[in-house]
């Protein structure tokens, strides 16, 4: 993994984010629990609700990593479980999450490494329900005008780093998360152009098509009508 983010430093994030940061970890102090006001507790209900509510989802982002190294391109959604990162040139990058695994591609390498889904920070975004429930801590809450921002860590892997995500307001939408690894590195993803409940081809998220240059851009998006 480490060698992944050394040949490309500029998409640390959303690496990160699908695959992980696997490193020796030491036994970790639990991490400590924000305290939430009711008004912030109702307004994390409505963030699960919100969260829950996508099935499918395309963006556009744009990533700073650690080093300050940016990069950019598209990601697909399928909730549950499937999510697509396609990366603009230089970066000759495909990330995708089939439901159990996810897959990293290096086109200029031609080599692929599978990891499993639910050891990855993805799974928090992709399984089915979202919950701030007992499986992660929200160690950190802000709401200053129309923007709230959640942080996470995973309760029983508190070592693995984690996740904020920042939301607008009115309507309610998802415009940001940064991911803190183990290392303290942080990278950070900003979306754009959101649009929501599209026919996607499945074929996007199925591994025996990683490789086969599907249309990302054009009709092969949408799924087949028959």
């Amino acid at each position: 993994m480490t060698r992944f983010l050394h040949r490309w430093p500029s998409i640390g994030a959303a690496l990160v984010l699908l695959v992980g940061m696997h490193v020796a970890a030491q036994a970790a102090t639990p991490p400590a629990a924000v305290a939430l006001t009711a008004p912030d507790t109702l307004l994390l209900q409505r963030i699960a609700a919100y969260l829950n509510d996508i099935k499918t989802m395309t963006a556009n982002f744009s990533q700073v990593a650690n080093n300050g190294g940016i990069s950019a391109g598209k990601v697909w959604i399928a909730r549950p479980g499937r999510m697509r990162f396609e990366y603009d040139p230089p970066a000759a990058i495909t990330l995708l999450a089939d439901a159990t695994s996810v897959y990293y591609w290096d086109k200029q390498l031609n080599q692929t490494s599978k990891y499993d889904l639910r050891s990855t920070p993805a799974w928090f975004f992709l399984r089915d329900p979202i919950s701030f429930g007992s499986d992660v801590v929200v160690t950190g809450f802000s709401h200053v005008g129309n923007v709230a921002q959640v942080t996470v860590v995973e309760t029983a892997h508190p070592e693995s780093g984690s996740l904020s995500l920042v939301f607008t307001e009115n309507p309610l939408t998802l415009r940001q998360w940064t991911v803190v690894d183990q290392q303290a590195k942080t990278t950070q993803v900003t979306l754009g152009d959101l649009q929501f409940g599209m026919a996607l081809d499945p074929r996007l998220f199925q591994y025996q098509y990683l490789f086969s240059g599907l249309n990302l851009t054009g009709p092969n998006t949408a799924a087949p009508n028959h």
